[in-house]
């Protein structure tokens, strides 16, 4: 029997380890789960080599460009990184098109990569940056080594999150940061769309964590200081499905919210340009954000973390 699997045959909670997930439904010939003590949503088996998703064919063009309202936002969080900088070494694990290594460029760091696509890694390592291709427990990266460590957007597609984390944990230095960004599987659009959300899309996204789970995981994988926050939605995507469910037409069988398939990353794009757009959106846009968060019903886990 794999670790990671119960005794019915399906995954433990890849939070915390609780066996007996109960079923949420099927999306994707993935049967889905929810962790009775954490809720985190978590797909019962992992994929297999035919499922598994093809990251070299991941990244195209379109997606290793992002606008460059998106490249603002990211030198602003680089700068939040300033007190951490002791040795000047940030790693971004899951480097994707290399923007956040952009940021941390521009902002006087020694900023290296880790990325599982080939097409991503050649891309970056063309733009002047050092990458390794491959899972990070193969970089052979030297203990305590780097000052910051930023996971944005990959926790939710790894098998084992947790030996993931552990090895960033071994990675950074004492007192070192850890920064990420991961779906909320209890946030707003989670409870209004349930297995219609986009977010809900194996073998890509493997689990999605809730509040309780992500905390969690991250103090026991060595981190301290543990801060997370929920923030954003995407009204646009809430607003498409609802339309399906009263037209009746029936429900998208890839990953998309209704029939019509819904971009969930160029509709995140456009909504985030035009609440950054002049400071009266951005004010309304802290606003909202600070709500979501006090109701624990954004759509995004934003997390904080110290060795």
């Amino acid at each position: 029997m794999n670790m990671n699997e119960g005794s019915s045959g399906s995954r433990d909670c890849p939070a915390c380890g609780r066996t007996n997930g109960l079923s949420r439904g099927q999306k994707n010939d993935f049967q889905l789960l929810a962790c009775p003590s954490c809720a985190t949503v978590y797909t019962a088996h992992l994929p297999n080599t035919d499922q598994s998703l093809d990251y070299d064919a991941y990244y195209t063009p379109e997606n290793l460009t992002v606008p460059a309202a998106i490249e603002n936002r990211l030198d602003e969080i680089i700068a939040t990184f300033e007190p951490y900088k002791k040795d000047k070494r940030l790693l971004d694990v899951g480097c994707g098109a290399g923007t956040f290594l952009e940021a941390a460029g521009r902002a006087g760091w020694q900023a290296i990569g880790v990325e599982v696509s080939r097409t991503a890694a050649e891309h970056v390592r063309a733009r002047g940056f050092e990458v390794f291709c491959g899972e990070l427990e193969n970089a052979n990266y030297p203990d305590d080594y780097f000052d910051v460590a930023i996971a944005s957007e990959v926790l939710e597609h790894v098998p084992d999150p947790r030996a993931l984390l552990e090895e960033m944990a071994r990675v950074l230095r004492p007192g070192g940061l850890l920064w990420a960004t991961t779906p909320h599987g209890r946030g707003l659009s989670a409870r209004i769309l349930g297995l219609e959300w986009s977010i809900v899309c194996p073998p890509e996204h493997l689990q999605l964590f809730s509040l309780k789970g992500i905390k969690g995981l991250l103090s026991g994988t060595g981190f301290g200081n543990v801060e997370v926050a929920t923030h954003g939605t995407n009204p646009f995507e809430i607003l498409h499905e609802l339309r399906r469910r009263v037209s009746g037409r029936p429900a998208s069988k890839n990953g998309g919210a209704g029939e019509e398939n819904f971009n969930r990353v160029e509709s995140s794009y456009q909504l985030n340009e035009f609440m950054s757009d002049s400071p009266s959106r951005r004010l309304l846009k802290g606003m909202l954000n600070s709500m979501l968060n006090a109701g624990r019903m954004g759509d995004s886990l934003k997390i904080r973390a110290e060795k």
